[in-house]
């Protein structure tokens, strides 16, 4: 399949941002979009391959060819929809914490298939399910994709069509602090591995409760949020593999703050109902921590993942 000329001296420039999955007891499917991004630069070039430039985050660990995650999410793409992928040079400039369940993946993945829908304008159109479908058929499931892909807070579920969501609106009360360890990691892989097959009736139904509880707390009633941020699913069962994480949880809550694990860990979210409350929390963090954590005050993002196709200069 030859490559299609229309795609010849395309650039896009892309911005993802980072998400926190879960919040609690919304597992596998409440997600919130992060203040925090990370950018890509993707121009067509005439030579067949892709390389990879990675400035910041992954510097120097991530791979720069075509095993790239975003390379690959790049060209998943352009094969659904039947178009070879071109020859590429990308330049990541990356900020969101690799293994820190702030959403590197998804953001990688989300990364790709934006620049993949801004190199094929005109030639292919995806739409929002499109989007959707092909991050959740590289990352598997569709909590952290969804927000990186549209914002705000989003619910994901999944049907025989396919990964379907809905964007809500954050509550302008609600405030966030994620607190991210220096030095500690968790792979999605092994926190997933934690998780029992089946679990008692009475603590699904209490996440069920806790989960629709949630939803009116960060849309509607932030003074519900500590009560809404309970968890009986998966919390419990992954504390042993970041113990400090699980200790500082436990302290925040018992100080009233809405503490839970961000993503599948090691960082920590705090659903604050009052900007103050975060200095608070950070002060708590700093105090009880036994290595280095580093708190940041973020906003919910509400644009999501955003694309722009450069220009194509005209041959001399």
């Amino acid at each position: 399949m030859a490559v299609d000329p229309r795609l010849a001296g395309r650039r896009v420039h892309v911005k993802v941002p980072a998400t926190t999955a879960n919040l609690g007891p919304g597992f596998d499917t409440l997600g919130l979009a992060l203040s925090v991004y990370d950018e890509l630069d993707v121009a067509v070039r005439d030579a067949p391959g892709a390389t990879v430039r990675v400035e910041g985050v992954g510097e120097g660990e991530v791979p720069t060819d075509e095993s790239n995650l975003i390379v690959r999410s790049i060209r998943h793409t352009f094969d659904h929809y039947g178009v070879e992928m071109p020859g590429l040079e990308l330049v990541a400039h990356n900020v969101i914490p690799h293994g820190r369940g702030m959403g590197s993946s998804g953001a990688a993945i989300v990364g790709g298939i934006m620049a993949a829908k801004g190199l094929l304008e005109g030639i292919v159109a995806i739409d929002a399910d499109g989007l959707l479908a092909r991050a959740t058929e590289l990352e598997g499931h569709p909590d952290n994709v969804a927000p990186a892909l549209f914002g705000g807070l989003t619910i994901a579920w999944m049907t025989p069509q396919g990964p379907q969501h809905k964007r809500l609106t954050v509550h302008r009360g609600v405030s966030l602090l994620v607190c991210v360890p220096e030095s500690t990691t968790m792979s999605t892989a092994l926190a997933r591995s934690l998780q029992p097959e089946s679990v008692p009736h009475e603590d699904a139904i209490f996440n069920v409760s806790r989960s629709a509880l949630l939803i009116a707390a960060l849309i509607q009633s932030p003074e519900l949020l500590f009560a809404a941020t309970e968890d009986k699913l998966h919390q419990n069962y992954r504390a042993s593999a970041m113990p400090e994480t699980d200790a500082l949880i436990q302290v925040l809550r018992a100080n009233g703050f809405a503490a839970v694990v961000s993503g599948a860990g090691p960082s920590i979210l705090v659903l604050c109902g009052d900007p103050a409350q975060r200095l608070a929390a950070a002060e708590i963090v700093a105090q009880n921590a036994a290595t280095p954590w580093q708190s940041h005050m973020l906003a919910v993002d509400f644009k999501g993942a955003t694309v722009v196709a450069h220009p194509v200069e005209a041959a001399a």
